[in-house]
């Protein structure tokens, strides 16, 4: 075997060939991929475990537990916005009977998309909105969590008719709500994020509240 001396010390000519350093550095790369994929799978079930009990803690706070006897995740159904995007929308039974919806609605924000979960009763009336997610500035645009500020809860028991179509705006618009000062963009985009889901409400009223019994008609009787 060929040797060559570095620094008194002798090596395999083989280890200073670039096609050996590639295939050492593919080498350890494909372990490190493999490593990833096993932790990807084995935390897989955890995170998703995880987001499930976030989400239905987030639809807790907009539907109250005293409108349905059901699990909010397991009795949800699809439907297909104008634009073509779909929804997820979480239906509140009690008993055969839709008592309330929640559904995700998004505002352009600031610094970007402000995800929102609204529900809304089977009159049409906000039972409550929460901020699922945003990238807001800290200390002015953040104060449309909850957590920092009673801003949002304004929203319960508003309807598309509560205030009228002028008043779905911020008071700087001429509408009904407050904004922030320093931080206009960020409630605009709320109010009209709100104003749209209650849009979709009216829109999709019945297929939101169609009973949860499926009608069958049977073979023999439509003989």
């Amino acid at each position: 075997m060929s040797l060559e001396v570095h620094k008194g010390r002798a090596h395999p000519v083989y280890r200073e060939r670039v096609g050996y350093q590639a295939g050492l550095l593919g080498g350890f790369s494909m372990v490190a991929a493999a490593l990833l994929v096993m932790g990807n799978i084995a935390t897989r079930d955890a995170i998703e475990q995880r987001r499930a009990e976030d989400l239905l803690a987030s639809l807790g706070q907009v539907i109250p537990a005293r409108l349905h006897d059901n699990d909010l995740l397991a009795d949800s159904l699809m439907l297909t916005r104008e634009d073509g995007s779909e929804v997820v929308v979480y239906r509140a039974l009690s008993g055969l009977d839709v008592a309330a919806v929640a559904y995700q609605v998004t505002g352009q924000g600031y610094a970007g998309d402000i995800d929102l979960i609204l529900g809304i009763d089977n009159r049409g009336r906000v039972l409550g909105a929460r901020v699922l997610a945003h990238a807001e500035t800290p200390g002015l645009g953040d104060k449309i969590e909850v957590a920092r500020d009673d801003w949002i809860l304004d929203f319960d028991g508003r309807s598309l008719g509560d205030p009228t179509d002028a008043g779905w705006a911020v008071k700087k618009d001429g509408g009904e709500f407050d904004q922030f000062s320093g931080a206009t963009i960020t409630p605009r985009a709320v109010v009209r994020a709100i104003k749209g889901g209650l849009e979709f409400f009216d829109a999709h009223r019945d297929g939101l509240l169609a009973s949860a019994v499926i009608q069958r008609t049977d073979p023999e009787e439509a003989k």
